[in-house]
């Protein structure tokens, strides 16, 4: 596929996707969401990436559906009533599902803000840095929507419920120092700082035991909404295939020759 709305680059075993629609604040529509899933679907089948880094072009990171586009249904041509969920259902929800399922860490770097579907595909990373001038918006709300894109299973999660109602509810912004407050988000740093920020934590990403950090990502989620029992039993079968991996033979052979261990992602 060729990219028009997106680029996507690998290098040194880091997928780079930036949303560049720069003038239109990376607003989303579906054109821009499947250039996404191609690029996310190459990440998972080439194999040449072992960390994948989410972020915008110019000022923002992501304005969430572009309205005037149809990316939020509503200017979409269709007879009888309007459907406001059915991109949900074509485009944005298999994108979401495709980045928790990729067999690699995802990282999101938020570089201005992040709003409504922006704001989801924002917070779903395994390690969100932002910079000093971000924000988090639900905004959905202010134009008599519903938080979608994994908004409502994923904010509760990582704010409390209580937050995370109010967020939605009055449509307010959440700076990125009051996100960290809240525990959103991993880091914050200044704007200046944040590429370079970023490339580290991906660079140290790249080098490490790739089959530990999904089975890490995996895990954490099924383990959420299960009780003690069988969220040991998921430890206890991802444990199974860590162990079984190359990268594990190679850092126990690291620790006791006392030497830095060299994984290979497999």
């Amino acid at each position: 596929m060729t990219y028009e709305h997106i680029s996507f680059e690998t290098d040194g075993g880091i997928a780079t996707l930036t949303i560049n629609r720069p003038q239109a604040l990376n607003a989303l529509h579906v054109g821009v969401i499947a250039e996404m899933i191609d690029a996310v679907d190459r990440v998972r089948d080439e194999g040449t990436a072992r960390v994948l880094v989410l972020t915008g072009a110019g000022r923002a990171f992501c304005s969430g559906a572009d309205l005037a586009g149809g990316g939020a249904g509503g200017a979409a041509k269709r007879s009888g009533p309007p459907d406001a969920g059915s991109v949900l259902e074509s485009h944005f929800n298999p994108l979401l599902e495709r980045l928790f399922a990729l067999p690699v860490p995802f990282i999101t770097s938020v570089n201005g803000p992040a709003a409504g579907a922006g704001c989801s595909f924002a917070l779903a990373g395994d390690i969100v840095i932002a910079g000093r001038s971000a924000y988090f918006l639900q905004a959905f709300v202010n134009i008599g929507l519903v938080p979608d894109v994994g908004s409502t299973w994923l904010l509760p999660r990582l704010a409390g419920r209580a937050r995370a109602q109010a967020m939605m509810m009055l449509g307010e912004r959440i700076s990125a120092e009051t996100a960290l407050d809240w525990g959103m988000i991993y880091k914050v740093v200044d704007d200046a700082d944040l590429a370079a920020a970023t490339h580290a934590i991906a660079q140290k990403l790249a080098a490490g035991p790739t089959v530990a950090y999904a089975l890490i990502r995996q895990g954490i989620r099924d383990c959420m909404d299960k009780p003690l029992s069988e969220g040991l039993m998921v430890e206890r079968r991802n444990q199974l295939k860590a162990g079984r991996s190359v990268d594990f033979a190679e850092g126990v052979s690291a620790f006791l020759q006392k030497r830095p261990a060299v994984f290979t992602g497999k």
